[in-house]
This record gives C-alpha cells, sequence and structure tokens, in this order.
C-alpha cells in the first residue's frame, strides 16, 4: 500500500477522497498514553505534563478531575465518517452526550476524564482527525470559509492552501514553543467570511493578470486579535502569488518564535502587540531578512500539500423522487429564505443548519452523518457562527432536506439572525469565564424567538456573547456584542455584562465600541428589546443597524443601558438578579487559571 493509499477512503459514488488533512501517527497517541498513565501515578511534573497535553489538545477545565478535549477542523471540512466518529466519541467518553463547535471550526468536548483521551484520539485518528497543537503555544487550527469552492463571488477555491497550510506547519520543530498561541484564516473574497482581520495571520484570494495569465495569491493580513488590545490586522502583503505563501508564512512564524520580547509578559505575547507596535512596515523588513535564511531555499511540494478531495464528483445526482413543498409550508419557506443560498454550481445549493449554542448531541452527530451521505456528497462544513454548512444539495430536494433535519430537530430558521446568538462556553466549563454566557445565550435565543421580529433589517443583526474579556464568543464583533463582568450594589455581586455596539463580520469585519456602563445579566433581553425597538422607531428608509449607530452615536445607547443598572437591593423580590443564568446560588466571580482561551 502507497502512502496516499492508506489516506484515502471511499463515499459517495466510490470516488477517492483525502482521508485526512493533519496525519495521524499512532505511536503519539501511545506516548501520550504512557505519559498520562505517568502523570496519574505521580511520577511526572505536573507542568511538564501540562505542556505535553496542550499540545495534544487536552485542556483542564473549571471542574477539578476532568478535561475540555479539542478537536482541529481544518478549514471546517468534516466527512460522513467523521461525523460517525464524533457521534461515537459523544456517546461514550461525554457525560452530556454531545460535542460544542467553537467560533474557530473546533469541536470540544466537556467533563472529559484524562484515562479515556488516548482512545479519544485512535478514534478520531482512524476517522481522520486529530487534536495535535489544537491548544498551547502552537499554530492553531486553520479557520475556512464555509462556502469555499461554491461561492459564487470568490476569486478561488481557498481549500487546498488551507489544507496545505494546517498539513506543514503541524509538528514542525520551530513552532512548538511560540510566545504564544497563533491563529490563521482563509476566505476567498473581500467579503472576508473567514475574519481574517481579527487573527494572527490571515490570507484572502486574489487573481491578478500577469502578462496576459491569470495568476492566484493572496493579500495577507498580520497582527489581529480580539481579547486584551482588540486590534484589525493591517495588511502585510498586496498579493503573494500561491508559489510563495507557506514560504513567506514561515519567516513571519520564525520571527514571532524569536521575539523574546514577546516571551517577557504573557498577557501581551500575540504578534498583534510586535506589530502594532513597530508597525506593518518594519515587521515586513523583519519578514525579508528573515527570508535570506538558509532555511527559506527549500522547496514546498503545493502539489502534495494541497491535495484535497474534488468535492464536485461525489456530488449528488438528480433524485428520482422528491418530495415537493406544499404551497402552505410557512416554516419551511421561512428556512428556505433564511438558511438556503445558490452556490455558482448551477442547480446546487448550500443549506446552513443552524446549532443553538452550537451543541449537538451524539443522536444528532449520527443522524447528521447519514443526511450528508443523502444530500451532501458525504461532506459539510463548520462555520465560526456555531453552525454547519451542507453543501452540494440539488436544488429539488431541499425541501427533503428540510424534513429530515427537522426530524431531529436542527431545522430552526433565522442562520446568522438576530435570533441566531453566538457564545462561548462561559463558566459551564472554562476556568477563565465570569458570567454563564452560554446560559445567559440560551434565554436571549428563546425571547427573541418569542418576539418573532419580521423587520428585514432588524434579522440582520448579529449577537455574541463572550463570558470573559478573551473574547471567545468574538463579541467585539457582533453588531451587538457582550462581554463577561460583574457589578456590586450595597456589597452584593451581580453577574453582568460590558455591552459593545456596531461592531461587523461581513464585507469586512470591524469592532464594536464599549458602552460606559455595565448591564446586569438578567437585563440583557431587555437591553437588547430596547436597542432593536430605538433603532425601528428612528431610523431612516434602508438604513442598516451599523449605519444608524454611526449616525447617532453611542449616547442613545447608553441612555437605554444605565437605567437597567438600577436594582434593587438584595431580597426575596430581587434575588433573581443576584443569581446568574441557569443558577440557583448567589453569584459570585470565581476565576481560576486559564491554560489559554479558544
Amino acid at each position: 500500500m502507497t502512502e496516499r493509499d492508506a489516506k484515502v477512503r471511499f463515499v459517495g459514488n466510490g470516488h477517492a477522497v483525502m482521508k485526512e488533512v493533519i496525519p495521524y501517527i499512532p505511536e503519539e497517541v501511545d506516548e501520550f498514553e504512557a505519559m498520562a498513565k505517568k502523570f496519574k501515578a505521580g511520577d511526572l511534573d505536573p507542568l511538564e505534563f501540562r505542556v505535553f497535553r496542550l499540545r495534544r489538545g487536552v485542556y483542564g477545565q473549571r471542574q477539578p478531575g476532568v478535561q475540555m478535549y479539542r478537536i482541529k477542523i481544518p478549514y471546517g471540512r468534516l466527512t460522513a465518517e467523521q461525523l460517525e466518529a464524533l457521534g461515537i466519541i459523544c456517546r461514550d467518553f461525554t457525560p452530556l452526550g454531545r460535542g460544542h463547535f467553537t467560533t474557530r471550526e473546533n469541536l470540544q468536548l466537556h467533563f472529559v476524564k484524562l484515562e479515556d483521551t488516548p482512545q479519544i484520539m485512535r478514534i478520531l485518528g482512524e476517522a481522520g482527525l486529530t487534536s495535535r497543537e489544537a491548544c498551547g503555544n502552537t499554530v492553531r487550527n486553520v479557520a475556512g470559509c464555509p462556502m469555499a469552492g461554491v461561492c459564487p463571488t470568490e476569486a478561488f477555491d481557498t481549500s487546498p492552501y488551507a489544507a496545505a497550510f494546517a498539513r506543514y506547519f503541524v509538528r514542525q520543530e520551530f513552532d512548538q514553543n511560540l510566545p504564544r498561541k497563533f491563529k490563521t484564516a482563509f476566505s476567498g473574497c473581500q467579503s472576508d467570511c473567514a475574519m481574517t482581520a481579527i487573527h494572527d495571520l490571515g490570507f484572502i484570494a486574489q487573481v491578478r493578470q500577469e502578462n496576459g495569465t491569470a495568476r492566484k495569491g493572496f493579500k495577507m493580513v498580520v497582527g489581529g486579535g480580539l481579547s486584551i488590545m482588540p486590534r484589525l490586522a493591517p495588511v502585510l502583503y498586496e498579493f503573494v502569488p500561491v508559489e510563495e505563501y507557506l514560504r513567506i508564512s514561515e519567516a513571519i512564524l520564525r520571527v514571532f518564535n524569536k521575539s523574546d520580547e514577546l516571551r517577557v509578559n504573557r498577557m501581551k505575547a500575540r504578534i498583534k502587540f510586535l506589530v502594532d507596535r513597530i508597525g506593518a512596515d518594519a515587521f515586513r523588513k523583519l519578514v525579508e531578512e528573515e527570508l535570506k535564511e538558509e532555511w527559506a531555499k527549500r522547496e514546498y511540494p503545493l502539489d502534495i500539500l494541497a491535495e484535497v478531495d474534488d468535492e464536485e464528483v461525489d456530488a449528488p445526482t438528480a433524485a428520482a423522487s422528491f418530495t415537493p413543498a406544499r404551497g402552505e409550508d410557512a416554516e419551511f419557506s421561512r428556512w428556505r429564505e433564511t438558511n438556503v443560498r445558490d452556490q455558482k454550481q448551477q442547480g446546487f445549493v448550500a443549506a446552513q443548519v443552524t446549532l443553538t449554542l452550537g451543541n449537538v448531541t451524539w443522536e444528532q452527530f449520527f443522524k447528521l452523518a447519514e443526511i450528508t451521505r443523502q444530500y451532501a456528497g458525504g461532506r459539510c462544513r463548520v462555520m465560526q457562527r456555531q453552525n454547519l454548512v451542507l453543501r452540494w444539495v440539488r436544488q429539488e430536494s431541499v425541501h427533503d432536506l428540510y424534513l429530515a433535519l427537522n426530524k431531529i430537530g436542527l431545522a430552526d430558521p433565522d442562520a446568522g439572525h438576530l435570533s441566531d446568538v453566538v457564545s462561548c462556553p462561559g463558566t459551564e466549563s472554562c476556568s477563565l469565564g465570569i458570567t454563564t454566557s452560554m446560559g445567559l445565550a440560551e434565554h436571549l435565543k428563546k425571547y427573541l424567538v418569542g418576539l418573532d421580529y419580521q423587520d428585514p433589517l432588524v434579522k440582520q443583526i448579529r449577537i455574541n456573547i463572550s463570558g470573559c474579556p478573551d473574547g471567545c464568543g468574538q463579541h467585539n464583533t457582533g453588531n451587538i456584542g457582550f462581554q463577561g463582568a460583574a457589578m456590586r450594589n450595597n456589597g452584593a455581586q451581580i453577574p453582568a455584562y460590558e455591552v459593545f455596539i456596531g461592531g461587523s463580520q461581513t464585507n469586512g469585519v470591524r469592532l464594536g465600541r464599549q458602552l460606559k456602563a455595565r448591564c446586569p445579566s438578567k437585563q440583557i433581553p431587555a437591553a437588547v428589546k430596547g436597542f432593536v425597538d430605538f433603532y425601528v422607531k428612528q431610523r431612516r428608509e434602508g438604513e442598516t443597524f451599523n449605519q444608524f449607530v454611526d449616525r447617532l452615536g453611542l449616547e442613545p445607547f447608553e441612555q437605554i443601558v444605565a437605567p437597567l443598572g438600577q436594582l434593587p437591593k438584595l431580597g426575596p423580590d430581587s434575588i433573581k438578579y443576584y443569581m446568574d443564568w441557569n443558577r440557583t446560588v448567589l453569584y459570585q466571580v470565581q476565576r481560576g487559571e486559564g491554560e489559554c482561551s479558544i
């Protein structure tokens, strides 16, 4: 059997496709299992084991004695076989019986026993997935546009190049102990759906005409990020040919790795701090100097590194029969309007599966595998908004797909709209969490679904929630964003949020602006309704929410939030304000030591 034969599997109509983006090495799992046993026996220094396990995707979490386990999904691509593997793992190894898709296209498992992690790694490896370098000061998961390869406005399909990046930089000696984590993303057009602007390194596909020949390349941006000192990445190179993007990327990583000044303060160790301090031009000079080193003479075999499966050859053929939608099926019509968009390939559409808070149960994983095989060529993509996209769905099969999703509780409409709230786990499992952001998101979603706003411009508003300043819920980029915080009233603590207005994730990322006043957590639904109602009453014709914010400024929103913070003293009638969502005890900030944010 050849090396490539070992990496392929068969799906759909039998075409061979790449089984894995990042190669599976069974010996690594054996090594991890041995190290974990030594640690459990008390024969291994806890700090040494901590560094080791983080590089394998195994985190500590808020609750002692259990782990959070993160699975990398390079550029968001999942196969039916991988969905089944995730279903097995969630069924057999997670007390909650579910997985949580993150805002960076990973899947996280919570409350996992350390002794179970080697078996999880083996199941993942056989299915073509890994947790290698999903955590730690390494090159993290590569995010991608979920419409890559099918988007009508893309310059070209970035999937092969995202795969090549993930393959090349995993297990490299020079990136195992970077000053801090390093996140990347690939977008296919200027809309920047992968939000390269908030990543350490981003690639935006472009095609240039040179001497009458079309040449593929990337605009490369560097030094973006959220959390402390949020920054949008400035342009490092306007155009880098695809033949050179890996070499330039390696130079950037080597410059980052050599920046000892960043190792002094972990809170200011991301590459954005260096780029912000010296500027993009000076950083470019450092990269150019690094490219003069001996390593830069090597070849980058893109023909091998960039090998990915051809999804179109496995696209479903015309259905022999299908269930036509009835004209009075209002729920289906709404779902089709909000969750389905045309592909650039005639006759096919992409359908978004709305996942509440990014959570999928083990039963749903198995059913999704069946659905993707029947309707989507055996594949799907993960989104940074914690949803899934089924591509290569035939137009005549859309109603049947809807019926299949509805049977498993995954046919909610309004994907990417007001009620499709994004959130990190917060204090449900994260050591750094300040508030139960996921609890807030759950109740806020139900509240907004109940209000049932039909105004198209209102439905376009996006809400993002983070349980702490680290920003894993990408709150800075929501049209309305909330960051976990705390307040005091007569000595009693109140779960609360910093409020951000005017961010954007579409047609160019922009950061929201922070209001002065904090809002009690239990008052957030009222704040959102106040913002929306004010916008509806006062906007001009066709004015988007962000245009409205730009015109009026923050003061009117301050006036909406400020009264909501005036709460009565703690007592029987007011106690709800002093407890967080889904909690039955009085709130107290309990923030532990984090091992890394998402």
